[in-house]
């Protein structure tokens, strides 16, 4: 008897515990870890999904096991390793293992689906592939499929004689495209080509074409008429005399807006030379020690990482890395790509869902040596890993907001000890817990203090919006950025202009009453949205009419307050009618490939000035970037976080970073209400060291990481006396297993106290060692699934990037 324990998929009440199912003799070579089946559940003929976690000869299940009805994949879906990983972050996350398991799947896996069984190359001629395919380019696996022929098919791809192709249901036409082909070889092509009229100049075109293309036939017919400019009659003649025919070809998606960008390898300076030795070193001894490299911005990092995934790939390994989010991907991609060409993979939430399961099976199949993505990419399918690079490492970016609550960081380091292969933290500002981490030669610490070329760091200025000078100015441009603005567009140079706030203005309020327009749903004011001319929630969505009277006091004092970046715009338009302005927010990028399209034209110098939100503030490079202007510095200082130094300490200094990178010096200037706060006065002069210090301390003080552990409990529901019932037993369990030693916060209502018409309480635990807090967490994870019915909603986070 052979059984396996499945997962299984019941949204409504999960476990971690994995349910026995008998295999049915037919099934036997199919059932193994990682193929999704389909299970019966409960006592109804209710059928649901589940991951076969594991096969085994026998149950200690006194009862009858239910049979495993049918095999959804003919192939694993997940690795030994994704397995092991999904236990390890169930666990680490206080997530159920069903969520993780799909949480390293490619959407198109989580949607309705068809399967496609297709040859694979050089075994489309073979007798048995051909007796499943049946003279069809593409064959549909449906639940109809026989339990016979589900075992050749399992048995043919296990031979590498097929490959399986998962489309989501409403896309599965596009499998197939129309392309040319030809049985002629160039010589026969060319011998033809004198036979043609002297007049025939569109079939001379296309036999020139095709002598000139032979070996890379077959191509799309679109693509020859897009790109060749060979029109369809063109084609038509040719295949009537024989020339030419149209085949059918499967084609890949391949993600959109990435350029290689091809530079050549150059000289290493002695401390990118430094780096690269001793990562390399940790490569060959197949160490999975964590390097953390520290470097000022424009000090060739990404060198640095380029050479180091080069010395895996030469050994036949694989690497990963990932960039923080999809705004930074376009330039490092690039890069990557540039280098190591067809052997990279990209990943990351702008793709499609066609084009990211193209990617992955791109991985999964072994065709990519490389592959660079934002944080869901540090579940890629790489086997024998040689390296794992993280860049800007301390971005809050790399920790998931929902179940599973994992951070990027702490995966990569799962599997860096899987592979035994080295992780590379990189950042101009690394975390507190990363560089304290370092100091405690937990992680083996790397400076990088020059830039490339001894290139100075650029002229930091701090404008204070306090004095009457610049507050009398009439906007929100300081008469010394606009000077410098003048300046840098007469010499035909470019500006980066940083405000972290999208929308034109921040509030509307009534100035008779004090009145501020707020969400219906959430706790938060309205934001006026100028190209919409509308009033929008941030957190909601929800929108509404711009109000001419006061909603409270009929007054017509009504106004908006605060600026946004689509403000600025304006503002700058008016005040430098001749420069060419670029916005970079959220609003401005929304569409497939806008975030690429505008870095391309900026880069291109189809703009003078890039006004953004913090999504411009790192990672990006421009040799003519020579000034940087930040408004409003003091934007994140005022969130309620004990995070909020660091953060706007990091922002400042990497938006600092782009400017000055080649051979024109830097300019930047702050514009702050607060310029005697120690994060503005620390970024000024990119000083890392007395920062971390000041910081550690405060830290220290408050008793918050990395000196104490964190979680955060919060629990919400549209009563919020139903809200604060239930944070105040969670607190009463809690208080039942900790020691004197941890200090338990709360219940206390969350900064926006009320979000999509619910109420938000939290509960934050600070501890050094509590060995028994692990196991109640689990438990009351289990505990309270029940009233997720009831309309409640509990979250456990561990070490969260946001405390309100």
């Amino acid at each position: 008897m052979s059984v396996a324990e499945v997962v299984v998929d019941v949204p409504t009440m999960q476990t971690n515990r994995p349910f026995e199912y008998l295999i049915p003799d037919a099934l036997l070579d199919v059932v193994v870890p990682g193929v999704r089946v389909e299970v019966g559940f409960g006592r109804g003929k209710r059928k649901i999904q589940g991951f076969v976690m594991n096969v085994k000869d026998s149950s200690d299940f006194t009862g009858t096991l239910k049979p495993i009805i049918r095999v959804i994949d003919v192939k694993p879906v997940l690795s030994a390793e994704m397995i092991d990983l999904s236990y390890w972050l169930a666990d680490e996350t206080y997530a159920f293992q069903i969520s993780c398991l799909q949480t390293m799947l490619p959407n198109v896996m989580r949607a309705k689906y068809k399967q496609f069984i297709q040859a694979a190359k050089g075994f489309e001629n073979d007798p048995e592939v051909q007796s499943i395919l049946n003279g069809h380019l593409l064959v549909e696996m449906t639940s109809d499929t026989t339990e016979e022929r589900i075992k050749t098919i399992a048995r043919l791809k296990r031979e590498n004689k097929i490959e399986i192709e998962y489309v989501v249901e409403n896309k599965a036409n596009s499998l197939t495209r129309q392309a040319v082909n030809t049985q002629l070889s160039a010589e026969d092509i060319t011998n033809k080509k004198a036979d043609l009229r002297a007049n025939a100049k569109a079939q001379i075109r296309l036999y020139d074409f095709l002598v000139e293309h032979c070996a890379d036939l077959p191509i799309e017919t679109s693509e020859i008429e897009k790109k060749f400019n060979i029109t369809r009659p063109t084609l038509k003649t040719a295949e009537k005399n024989g020339i030419i025919e149209f085949v059918e070809i499967t084609k890949r998606r391949k993600p959109v807006g990435i350029k290689p960008d091809v530079k050549n390898i150059p000289q290493l300076t002695e401390e990118q030379k430094s780096a690269v030795d001793t990562i390399n070193q940790a490569i060959d001894e197949k160490q999975p020690q964590t390097f953390l490299i520290e470097g000022v911005t424009g000090s060739g990092k990404t060198e640095v990482y380029l050479q180091t995934i080069q010395k895996a790939t030469e050994q036949n390994k694989t690497a990963l890395m990932l960039v923080p989010e999809i705004s930074l991907t376009p330039q490092m991609v690039n890069r990557v790509i540039g280098r190591f060409g067809n052997q990279v993979a990209v990943l990351h939430s702008g793709l499609s869902s066609g084009e990211r399961y193209d990617e992955w099976t791109r991985i999964e199949n072994g065709e990519v040596k490389v592959v660079v993505g934002a944080r869901s990419a540090v579940f890629a399918p790489l086997r024998n890993i040689g390296i794992i690079i993280i860049d800007e490492e301390h971005e809050a970016s790399y920790k998931q907001d929902d179940n599973p609550r994992y951070h990027a960081r702490d995966v990569a380091k799962w599997r860096s000890q899987y592979h035994n292969c080295p992780l590379v933290l990189g950042s101009a500002t690394p975390s507190l817990e990363s560089r304290a981490r370092a100091e405690k030669s937990v992680y083996h610490l790397i400076k990088m203090t020059k830039r490339i070329n001894d290139h100075p760091l650029p002229h930091v200025q701090i404008v204070d919006m306090r004095d009457a000078e610049n507050s009398a100015v009439k906007g929100d441009l300081s008469p010394l950025l606009q000077d410098n603005l003048w300046r840098a567009l007469k010499r035909k140079e470019q500006a980066i202009v940083l405000l972290n706030r999208r929308g034109y203005s921040s509030f509307l309020m009534c100035r008779e009453c004090g009145f501020v327009l707020k969400c219906p749903n959430c706790d938060v004011s309205l934001t006026y949205h100028k190209n919409i001319g509308r009033m929008k929630c941030h957190y909601c969505g929800h929108e509404e009419n711009v109000p001419h009277t006061c909603p409270n006091c009929q007054s017509k004092k009504i106004g908006f307050y605060g600026t946004g970046t689509e403000n600025i715009e304006r503002q700058l338009n008016e005040q430098f009618p001749d420069a060419r302005v670029l916005r970079m927010d959220v609003d401005t990028t929304r569409k497939k490939g806008a975030h690429a399209a505008i870095i391309e034209q900026f880069s291109d110098h189809q703009a003078d000035i890039l006004l953004g939100t913090q999504m411009i503030a790192k990672g990006l490079d421009f040799p003519d970037v020579t000034l940087v202007g930040v408004i409003n510095a003091d934007t994140t200082l005022s969130i309620s976080d004990y995070r909020a130094s660091e953060r706007t300490f990091q922002l400042l200094t990497q938006v600092s970073g782009r400017a000055g990178r080649a051979d024109k010096e830097g300019h930047v200037i702050i514009q702050t209400y607060n310029p005697d706060h120690y994060a503005i006065r620390d970024a000024a002069k990119q000083d890392y060291e007395t920062f971390f210090k000041q910081e550690m301390y405060l830290r220290h003080q408050s008793g918050y990481t990395p000196y104490y552990f964190t979680t955060l409990i919060s629990v919400s529901h549209q009563d919020e006396g139903q809200a604060l019932k239930q944070s105040y037993w969670l607190k009463k369990q809690l208080s039942s297993v900790l020691s004197n030693q941890a200090i338990l916060l709360g219940p206390s209502p969350t900064m926006i106290s009320r979000k999509q018409n619910k109420y938000f309480y939290q509960i934050i635990v600070k501890y050094k060692r509590e060995p028994q807090l692990h196991q109640k967490l689990l438990q009351i994870l289990s505990d309270t699934q029940a009233e997720s019915r009831n309309g409640f909603t509990i979250a456990i986070d561990n070490e969260p990037q946001h405390i309100d």
